[in-house]
């Protein structure tokens, strides 16, 4: 007599050793694939706080003012690819006057850079129209995913160099965790600037004066699973002196005191984290757990109702 096999215990077996199947591959090969460097990036964040700077046209150090850093980082999507992010930052930092104008080329200083890394390791890659050329160090723009408790390389475009900040615990920041990390950067040479000879204490005449930076301070708090940065305070400092570093700073041209990530760009941060935190949750827990169960569910009932249907064709 033949014995009549349920297509529902088929179908419920089957269905259930595909999800248990699919369990391990989302956790083991698609979660890990997905934390990739977005291409399509399109992010503001903007620094303010107090601080001084020169004063070109009245040719002297305006002292209180509050400085303005607006950074804007736009992923370019055609010179992307599957294992490279490129990404165009436009750099601004402004003062009261040249704030409202919204024109970088009016601003105190206007940089523009193309960065690129492996999507994967966040580790710099050499190509694609990179400059300033070459880019060091494991962070800029924002930490490898999976970010550990020990130091990193931040590559500080001013210094055009590495500095190593060092692992601080842990903070919140618009009620959200991140792990922090501090450094600094002490008065070094970067280049050298032709101005008035009188303006840094040396000769009449044009001189070539050095130019000195330093960082008082730099702290960065980050996502621990993403690596983006949630909150950023910088102290930065840009000064002349006299030819050979004689007598010290003569014109301090910049000096940040503690410009921060405004509270707008903190929720803005802190949103994007979340969001990219529940996308990794979905795909690398969530998702293989519920497959998991349900998987396992499933293959049991179908094991189920073929017992019972081999049973019952027994009987008879």
């Amino acid at each position: 007599m033949r014995r009549s096999v349920s297509p529902l215990a088929l179908i419920a077996f089957g269905f259930g050793i595909f999800l248990l199947v699919l369990a391990p591959m989302l956790a083991w090969y698609v979660e890990p694939r997905a934390k990739r460097t977005p291409i399509d990036t399109d992010v503001t964040t903007v620094f303010t706080g107090p601080g001084s700077y020169f004063d070109t046209e009245a040719v002297e150090v305006r002292q209180d003012q509050r400085l303005t850093i607006t950074r804007h980082v736009l992923g370019d999507v055609g010179d992307s690819d599957r294992d490279t992010a490129v990404w165009d930052v436009s750099t601004t930092i402004d003062t009261p006057r040249s704030l409202p104008l919204k024109d970088p080329r009016k601003s105190l200083q206007w940089t523009t850079e193309r960065w690129v890394t492996d999507r994967r390791t966040n580790a710099p890659v050499h190509c694609c129209g990179e400059a300033p050329r070459p880019f060091q160090g494991e962070a800029y723009l924002k930490f490898p995913f999976d970010v550990e408790k020990r130091s990193y390389r931040w590559w500080d475009s001013t210094l055009k160099g590495s500095v190593p900040l060092r692992f601080a615990g842990t903070t919140e920041i618009q009620g959200y965790r991140g792990y922090r990390f501090t450094g600094s950067v002490p008065p070094t040479e970067i280049g050298s600037r032709q101005v008035p000879g009188r303006l840094v204490g040396a000769a009449q005449g044009q001189v070539h004066a050095e130019e000195w930076y330093s960082n008082g301070r730099i702290e960065l708090v980050t996502d621990r699973r993403t690596g983006r940065i949630i909150h950023a305070s910088v102290s930065p400092r840009l000064a002349l002196r006299a030819p050979g570093g004689k007598g010290g700073d003569k014109v301090v041209l910049l000096h940040g005191k503690g410009l921060e990530f405004t509270p707008a760009t903190q929720r803005s941060q802190v949103a994007l984290a979340r969001d990219d935190n529940d996308r990794l949750e979905l795909v690398g827990r969530t998702a293989p757990i519920a497959a998991a169960v349900t998987g396992g569910v499933l293959t049991a009932a179908g094991v189920w109702l073929l017992v019972r249907g081999r049973v019952r064709g027994a009987r008879h």
